[in-house]
């Protein structure tokens, strides 16, 4: 059986993390780890080539790899920057998982505080990035900010702030600029495009035709790709959606929701994420609307309350875990590696089917539950 990288990579960095291998203990030779792993010596070279980027090991010329010291060492000091970090719960489990990787490799996360009421979500995301600055941080961890007026003027500023610092930036699930546009970092997150085709398709595949999207006005990036990838599954079952059915509003406004089912009557909605789809479910519960009797719904994220509410929310899994772990390796590398061109990291994502798409009414023959392979 062939063994990946990641495998002895992971194997590699538990048995450290565990203490199974000491500070300053030297490991098995490549050799010894070729026929540990029954693999190969490139293989092998690959996952420790990780772990040095980590800085969890260390390669000694004509003595061998030894785990990594920490005493004396000053651990890099790495800043999250994620305006309304509390609004938005994909990170939450993100960021609580970059805290324990980043423990795991002798760094720290400074967790940045934008809930001050007294300023706004713009003032306090550049007042942050300021104090990071001051701390002379090795890195930022940054979620360019959404659904503000002038979000786009203020994330460039933050970046070209961050960079005349000659501070990495690694970007977590958002671009800072809509495709094709690309911006100058590493990026992080989920294929926002297929997630949008997936769970688009999986609304089509239940017979459904007449889908509309519904977003909230100044969204991300993600959106935009989301929305492209609700375009690609109707286009493949020939339908050309008309602009109406590109819904921008507020989801918890019983007016605005009435309005546009008197405009469109849909029969079922894609919205752009998980906090979009539980307000638009309580105003057709406010209006009678029966769910999914009446309309069908599916998300995107799957966050913690989606299986709690009502009517149990389908939507597409976010690895939020996988994610955070990504993400410090991708500082790590970007450190060592600071020439790299930039990367786009994406991370697989599974469907997670529940009531709310009525896949109970009229279930189909596709493989519920399915990722995006």
């Amino acid at each position: 059986m062939k063994i990946k990288h990641q495998h002895i990579f992971k194997e590699l960095r538990r048995a450290i993390t565990d203490g199974e291998y000491k500070e300053g203990q030297r490991l098995p030779s490549e050799a010894e780890l070729v026929e540990r792993f029954a693999t190969s010596r490139p293989t092998v070279a690959r996952a420790l080539r990780e772990l040095q980027h980590l800085g969890l090991i260390e390669r000694r010329a004509g003595s061998g790899t030894y785990v990594r010291r920490a005493a004396g060492a000053r651990p890099d000091l790495f800043g999250l920057l994620i305006p309304g970090l509390g609004e938005t719960e994909i990170f939450e489990p993100i960021c609580r998982e970059m805290s324990r990787f980043s423990q795991t490799t002798n760094h720290a996360l400074l967790w940045g505080d934008t809930t001050d009421e007294a300023y706004t979500k713009e003032e306090q995301a550049e007042q942050l990035c300021q104090q990071y600055i001051a701390r002379k941080v090795s890195g930022v961890f940054f979620a360019p900010l959404e659904l503000t007026p002038n979000k786009d003027a203020v994330n460039q500023r933050i970046v070209d702030a961050l960079e005349r610092a000659h501070i990495p930036i690694v970007l977590l699930d958002r671009c800072l600029y809509e495709y094709p546009r690309r911006s100058r970092f590493d990026l992080v997150g989920i294929d926002n495009r297929r997630a949008g085709y997936v769970v688009t398709q999986h609304l089509l595949n239940l017979g459904c035709r007449r889908i509309a999207f519904f977003a909230r006005p100044r969204s991300a990036e993600t959106v935009a790709n989301r929305i492209n990838g609700y375009r690609d599954a109707l286009a493949g079952h020939g339908i050309t959606p008309d602009p109406a059915w590109i819904c921008y509003g507020d989801p918890s406004d019983p007016e605005c929701v009435k309005q546009i089912m008197a405009q469109i009557g849909a029969e079922a909605f894609v919205c752009a994420n998980d906090i979009t789809a539980a307000n638009l479910m309580h105003t057709f519960d406010q209006l009678g609307i029966r769910i999914p009797l009446d309309v069908r719904i599916v998300g995107i994220d799957d966050v913690k309350y989606a299986k709690l509410l009502r009517v149990p929310l389908t939507t597409l899994h976010q690895p939020c875990r996988h994610i955070g772990a990504a993400a410090v390796r991708a500082m790590m590398e970007r450190i060592a590696c600071p020439d790299m061109p930039a990367r786009t990291i994406l991370l697989d994502c599974k469907l997670i089917v529940r009531e709310s798409c009525g896949a109970t009414l009229n279930p189909a023959p596709e493989k519920l539950g399915a990722g995006f392979n």
